[in-house]
């Protein structure tokens, strides 16, 4: 699986001008699922996605993670932010334009197959405790974001 995993501070998304999934803070996930790919590709990626240190500390410097964000809010009871994960299929990630001026998607999933492990991927994510809202599968999105920092980590379950 390919991921591009951007720290936003606010992100939704739409299908026909409806609001389908929005975060106030945390992470925008890309997801693109790869024809070879497996649940441990996702149960591999939702790891990353859950613990990689990309959010300051108090000194400012990169050190915490969307789980330590979680668990902060968590004991506040005054926070009413949400904070979690929006992710997006996009099998668009899988493009291969090294040849040509058509990029090829050979390297995607099928459909079903992509649908299956990008929802496995959400259930994967949530039963680590965080919170994951979604787009629609197969449909022309409309996303809205604003990038934190900017920062943006691009994560393959295929080079680990």
């Amino acid at each position: 699986m390919k991921a591009v995993i951007q720290r936003v501070n606010g992100a939704s998304v739409s299908v026909d001008d409806v609001l389908k999934g929005r975060i106030d803070s945390g992470l925008l996930a890309y997801i693109g699922v790869a024809r070879n790919d497996s649940q441990k590709d996702a149960d591999w990626l939702s790891e990353k996605i859950a613990n990689l240190r990309i959010f300051n500390d108090e000194l400012g410097k990169m050190n915490l993670s969307l789980n330590d964000l979680t668990l902060a809010s968590s004991h506040n009871i005054k926070e009413s932010r949400v904070i979690g994960v929006l992710a997006i299929s996009q099998f668009t990630l899988l493009a291969d334009a090294r040849k040509g001026r058509r990029p090829s998607w050979n390297a995607a999933a099928p459909p079903e197959t992509a649908k299956q492990l990008y929802e496995y991927l959400i259930s994967s994510i949530k039963n680590r405790g965080l919170i994951c809202e979604s787009g629609e599968f197969q449909a022309r999105m409309s996303v809205t974001y604003t990038n934190d920092g900017p920062v943006t980590i691009i994560l393959d379950s295929n080079e680990k």
